[in-house]
């Protein structure tokens, strides 16, 4: 598995309800691409937004990445609506559940 952990914060200036809907079609495009296991946002209360996504490969995260949609949102994330971000993408060391 192939773990992506994308944290951000929006600009002050930024249209955030704008930035809400592409988020939106991320989610839709990400969990119909090959491979994909799971995709969840968070929110703190200082204004951090986080993203886990998982694939099961590099190669279908690779694809994920490349897809022409998100890179046109990643262009625009950058130009538009993010102050900031970080992208953390590996493989877990270990994973523990219970029950």
């Amino acid at each position: 598995m192939i773990l992506t952990v994308f944290r951000s914060r929006a600009r002050p200036d930024a249209d955030l309800a704008l930035l809400e809907k592409i988020g939106v079609r991320m989610h839709e495009l990400a969990t119909r691409m090959p491979g994909f296991i799971s995709y969840k946002d968070f929110a703190s209360a200082d204004g951090e937004t986080v993203t886990i996504v998982e694939f099961e490969s590099e190669e279908t995260q690779r694809a994920w990445r490349e897809h022409p949609e998100h890179r046109e949102a990643q262009r625009l994330a950058r130009e538009q609506f993010l102050a900031e971000y970080q992208l953390q993408i590996g493989t877990p060391g270990r994973t523990l559940r219970f029950p």
